[in-house]
């Protein structure tokens, strides 16, 4: 079974910078894509960012640019850089990865526990 542990996150300042990170444990995977979502207080939670194993990257508008995803592949964990925080930036964090695991291959998905991150001077 595939676990996920975020560290990082916190308070930021506008302007300033945060590191996030998503560690994955377990035995026997291989993930394909890790995300990180988030979800602001009365909001839908959205895909912020996401790599893929050969290394592909994609991100929402409203931080291209400024976020940076990248995931270390043989420690299995995966980081998101946040530059230039908004206040806007403010929400819950959450790591996604999805993957195969077993002697079967089967297909998983799973999440982190989510990391808050507030943006305020």
């Amino acid at each position: 079974q595939v676990q996920l542990v975020e560290s990082g996150g916190g308070l930021g300042q506008p302007g300033g910078s945060l590191g996030l990170s998503c560690a994955a444990s377990g035995s026997d995977f291989t993930i394909n894509t890790m995300g990180w979502y988030r979800q602001a207080p009365g909001k839908q939670r959205e895909l912020v960012a996401a790599v893929t194993l050969g290394g592909s990257t994609s991100y929402t508008d409203s931080v291209k640019g400024r976020f940076t995803i990248s995931r270390d592949i043989p420690k299995n964990t995966g980081y998101l850089q946040m530059d230039s925080l908004k206040p806007e930036d403010t929400a819950v964090y959450y790591c996604n990865a999805e993957g195969w695991a077993g002697i079967g291959n089967t297909r998983f998905e799973v999440w982190g526990q989510g990391t808050l991150v507030t943006v305020s001077s």
